[in-house]
């Protein structure tokens, strides 16, 4: 019995020393993009154009969070590139280049399709160039359909999430400028071989569907030269205003106040921090690096759910004229796109509210867009995208394939 206990000790031992061999030949991942170089370091934007990559490197784009094992047939960067704030400064933006081996079948140039996330955070650890790396992203397998069709894809991380400085979350022009300013940078990053006049698609939901619906009304004056076929627009929050006195006082008042945080980062002149209390300021100091899918995303969450705005201020700012000019400045409607839009929303959607996107349809049919406008039945937030992404694509293959649109203006 002795011989056969050292005999299984020694097997033990053996099988450990392997694996400890093992782990040490896997390459360690990076570092969080919050203690990674690449994202930190400080960049000359002197004399950049938009789009302009500043630096790249390989990634890998994965599904599975146990390994991290690349996703078959992807090729995968992380980039930082050149972009433009809200208020027309230049900026450095982080976001992810993907290319696919499989052939795109619908002739001519492969298609790129820019896909604007969903809330991911404030912190610079949300960024989605850092999840899909872990195989924690929560758009990963829709972003995986994508490349499963020949599709090249390009994911913005906007502005704050991985680089310096607060993330400017639901800043219309700021995410417009990005998600077009990606495509700019992955037809120009050395080794991705994607052409400078192939299709461009734009698609996204809630957060995301906000960015694809600004690129849709951006494109012809910002990034004129970009081969836009459509945009994919779902759960778009249409009136900022609006969405806060939705979400006030109920279990999503956390994105509410994320906005109000959103637009301070990117406006100077909206000095949250002189209304905001105790209570307020503790907010904010917690918020600034906290991710919706982690611990203390879903703490943060309670903690403010069925509270109201008023709980963290000493005076509500968005009654002011400052709040309200900058509120107004982020209202969709205003500009026309010039190309086919496919707009979705949940039927029972019980964060980003139906009423202002019917509106925004209804503005954009009136004024010629051609527009298809789909309302998912049955369907709240989460499952609404889950259930209107696809036919989204399906519609946007069909574009970048140089198929008509119809509408149902």
């Amino acid at each position: 019995m002795a011989i056969r206990s050292t005999r299984g000790g020694m097997a033990v031992a053996l099988l450990a020393a392997i694996a400890l061999v093992l782990a040490a030949c896997k390459p360690a991942p990076p570092p969080p993009p919050s203690k990674d170089a690449f994202y930190q370091q400080s960049t000359s934007l002197a004399g950049t154009t938009p789009g302009q990559v500043l630096r790249s490197r390989p990634a890998t784009f994965t599904l599975d969070p146990l390994t991290r094992s690349a996703k078959a047939g992807v090729r995968s960067w992380q980039v930082v590139y050149r972009s433009t704030s809200a208020t027309g400064a230049p900026m450095a933006v982080s976001g992810t280049v993907l290319v696919p081996d499989a052939p795109w079948a619908g002739g001519g140039d492969r298609p790129v399709v820019s896909w604007g996330v969903g809330t991911r955070g404030l912190g610079d650890d949300c960024a989605p160039s850092w999840t899909m790396t872990q195989g924690t992203d929560y758009e990963g397998i829709f972003i995986a359909d994508a490349l499963d069709r020949g599709l090249a894809v390009v994911v913005s991380d906007y502005q704050g999430l991985g680089t310096p400085g607060p993330h400017t979350y639901m800043v219309g022009q700021s995410q417009g400028r990005a998600a077009l300013d990606a495509v700019r940078a992955a037809q120009q990053l050395s080794g991705a071989g994607l052409s400078t006049s192939a299709p461009v698609g734009i698609a996204g939901y809630s957060q995301g569907g906000s960015s694809a619906a600004w690129a849709a009304q951006l494109a012809a004056t910002y990034a004129p030269e970009l081969n836009v076929r459509g945009v994919v627009a779902g759960g778009v929050p249409a009136d900022l205003g609006a969405t806060a006195e939705f979400l006030d006082g109920t279990a999503f008042t956390a994105f509410a106040l994320m906005a109000a945080l959103g637009l301070d980062g990117a406006y100077a002149d909206l000095d949250l921090d002189a209304y905001l209390n105790e209570r307020g300021e503790q907010l904010k100091a917690n918020a600034s690096d906290v991710c919706i899918v982690s611990v203390d995303g879903f703490a943060t969450f309670l903690d403010t759910a069925f509270s109201s705005i008023d709980d963290y201020v000493t005076t509500n700012p968005i009654g002011t004229p400052t709040w309200q000019t900058r509120l107004g400045q982020q209202r969709l409607g205003g500009t026309v796109p010039t190309m086919p839009v496919y707009q979705y929303h949940a039927q029972l959607d019980e964060v980003v509210p139906l009423a202002p996107a019917e509106a925004l349809r209804d503005t954009w049919c009136a004024a010629g867009v051609q527009l298809t406008w789909s309302q998912v039945p049955l369907t709240e937030h989460l499952s609404g995208m889950a259930a209107g992404i696809p036919g989204g694509i399906d519609w946007l293959e069909d574009r970048l394939a140089g198929q008509p649109a119809g509408t149902t203006c």
